[in-house]
């Protein structure tokens, strides 16, 4: 493909004539540096970058736009705890909000920052696959519900988590163990108080939430500390910087990845292939309440072998371990920075339930301003706001009138479109009011704000984690005042979802 810009070629004719006079004046060796530089310009300066340079354009398909990024990096070096908010910039800045091509090595990629774009996309069936890194396929999460291909395979998945894991009934009969766990919570953060004279909130939701997601899994916490840190330490892999993500070399493995990978998913398998072996020995799955209970009770039409069973498992308290904590902790600094709102959420509560009553599930209805909090902590937050939302498309397909070729992957970066002033009054201020004035639906209809992805490839458990962060944000607003200890951060770290950075402190009153 041949560059279409002028200044493109102005360059190269720059360049050919600065080779030439240089030439005369210097070594073979300097000669055949410029010559070889000159004709990779060829693979480099053009849109989109290195991995375009066998782009072809059809006829009446409009032009590419994207950043031509470094040679054969492309723009991997954006591709740090900022990702997000630099490819929004650069997209800003190309007029390429719609959709914009860039390299990651060797791997094109589109990404769209526009709603439209992205409902393309996200609901398209071109892009029914999720391509997966080399550290999450080493990790069995090939197998589970968020990497599968599409197919036969897939769509028993999912009609399993839908009718079996993540039914309303199911999610209901839960609330006691919320409940359960929340109270706990409230402790340890009164014990921290009273210990140190401040709280670091992170460590209490994440206990909080492998605790409940441990519980609602296997029924018990009894392997709790083994499981909690082969979490932690496959979210240190997956986020970990891979070439072999990002060019065809398979046959290397750089900094040791695949082989931590491999290590790990074996001692997953053997403690979690371990607790279903002891389940099966118990036998009398039916009337317990555990998603590994349900599954073995799945009539047999139905039921999944152990292969299949353990990633599914395994993907379940990796991914539902981290996504409410760190929810949680965003909300809570918003609370601590904004005191107004937080009392206004607290009248709400004390005005639904009373002073001295339990919040419940039943109550998050009535509690229209306390869901709005959620939605603006989402909008300004977003948890995956660009790898949480990567597809692949499985063949050739127009979006936008741009070609998209087969094997591109595509990515929606809902950090830039919930930062939108043209989407956004106020994108940058704090104002769950916004969501009281307009319901905007949080669950993948509207792509204005879809946290948890849209489409087939939607989030199955984002009911059950908003009735959990619900209930939890109740009780803590309705039993303590929460004050900051120290001037609070709201610097982002992406890693696999979108961090704080510093880690929040806090100082709280009991009520």
């Amino acid at each position: 493909m041949k560059p279409t810009a002028t200044f493109l070629s102005l360059a190269l004719i720059s360049l050919a004539t600065f080779q030439t006079t240089l030439s005369s004046h210097s070594s073979p060796l300097t000669t055949l540096f410029l010559t070889l530089f000159a004709l990779s310009l060829n693979y480099w300066l053009l849109p989109g970058g290195f991995a375009w340079r066998n782009y072809y354009y059809p006829k009446l398909s409009e032009k590419l736009i994207g950043p031509m990024g470094w040679p054969i990096l492309g723009v991997l070096p954006y591709m740090g705890s900022l990702a997000h908010a630099k490819l929004a910039a650069l997209a800003t800045s190309l007029k390429a909000k719609r959709l914009m091509a860039l390299s990651l090595g060797a791997t094109p990629v589109v990404i769209s920052s526009h709603p439209e774009t992205a409902r393309e996309i996200l609901y398209g069936s071109s892009f029914s696959d999720r391509p997966i890194k080399e550290s999450a396929q080493a990790l069995m999460f090939e197998r589970a519900i968020g990497f599968a291909p599409s197919g036969t395979y897939w769509r028993h998945l999912r009609r399993i988590a839908s009718f079996h894991m993540f039914s309303p009934r199911r999610i209901q009969s839960l609330e006691s163990l919320r409940q359960r766990v929340v109270d706990e919570m409230v402790k340890r953060t009164w014990n921290e108080v009273e210990e140190k004279g401040v709280v670091e909130v992170r460590g209490i939701f994440q206990e909080g939430s492998l605790c409940n997601i441990l519980e609602s899994v296997f029924g018990n916490t009894d392997k709790r500390e083994e499981l909690g840190d082969m979490v932690k330490e496959g979210y240190g892999l997956i986020a970990e910087f891979n070439l072999e993500d990002y060019f065809p070399l398979k046959f290397l493995d750089f900094y040791g990845v695949k082989r931590r990978c491999h290590k790990l998913a074996g001692k997953v398998s053997s403690v979690v292939g371990q607790i279903v072996e002891e389940r099966k020995r118990e036998g009398e799955f039916i009337g317990k309440n555990d998603f590994l209970s349900t599954l073995l009770s799945l009539p047999k039409e139905e039921s999944l072998d152990d292969s299949d069973m353990l990633p599914i498992l395994w993907e379940m308290i990796f991914r539902g371990t981290d996504t409410v904590a760190i929810l949680l902790e965003w909300i809570m600094a918003r609370m601590v920075l904004h005191q107004d709102i937080q009392m206004k959420a607290r009248q709400e509560i004390d005005m639904c339930i009373g002073q001295n009553s339990h919040v419940r599930d039943s109550d998050i209805p009535n509690l229209p301003f306390l869901q709005a909090i959620v939605k603006e902590v989402l909008r300004l937050h977003p948890p995956g706001p660009l790898l949480s939302w990567a597809r692949l498309a499985v063949h050739d397909v127009h979006v936008d009138k741009v070609l998209v070729p087969a094997g591109t992957t595509a990515m929606v970066n809902m950090w830039a479109i919930s930062h939108d002033s043209t989407i956004w009054e106020d994108p940058w201020t704090f104002k769950p009011e916004r969501f009281l004035k307009e319901d905007v639906s949080i669950m993948g209809s509207d792509l204005r704000l879809a946290p948890f992805g849209a489409g087939r490839r939607v989030c199955p458990g984002r009911a059950l984690g908003l009735a959990t962060v619900h209930l939890w944000l109740a009780q803590l607003l309705h039993r303590f005042i929460w004050l900051p200890a120290q001037q609070v951060d709201l610097s982002e770290c992406l890693r696999l979802s979108l961090e704080m950075k510093t880690p929040l402190r806090c100082i709280v009153v009991p009520r």
